[in-house]
């Protein structure tokens, strides 16, 4: 016997994570986003989730600034935060006007999940580069 994948819904909207500029400007152009589009929407902004429509598909780029002298609470803060947008714009795609208080959590939680892990990959990728020069 081998144990089946337990996801019964999977997101209509491909998302990732960027934390720098020069990341997201790459991932524009594998999405042929023309136009420019700046990381942040504010120089203010501590993270932005940007969507993206193309051939009736949605992608959304999470774009997670600088973080330095924060605490790993406040950056998965800022994080589910991000998630939570993605969530509303998850249901509205999927014609969702009043999902489940569980099915909204457990959405939130999935994505906020995911963003932390992006985040933690992409934190240990940058240090393990450093350390090989």
């Amino acid at each position: 016997m081998e144990w089946l994948d337990r996801t019964l819904i999977v997101s209509p909207i491909f998302y990732g994570l960027c934390l720098n500029d020069k990341d997201f400007q790459k991932e524009l152009k594998k999405l042929k986003i023309e136009e420019h589009v700046n990381f942040l929407l504010t120089d203010t902004a501590n993270a932005t989730a940007h969507f993206f429509t193309k051939d009736n598909k949605t992608a959304s780029v999470v774009c997670l600034g600088d973080v330095k002298g924060q605490t790993l609470e406040q950056v998965y803060a800022i994080l589910v935060h991000e998630a939570t947008h993605l969530w509303q714009a998850i249901k509205d795609e999927m014609g969702e006007k009043t999902p489940s208080i569980e099915f909204e959590a457990y959405s939130i939680q999935t994505l906020s999940q995911n963003l932390f892990y992006s985040y933690k990959e992409q934190k240990r990728k940058v240090l393990l580069a450093k350390r090989k020069k």
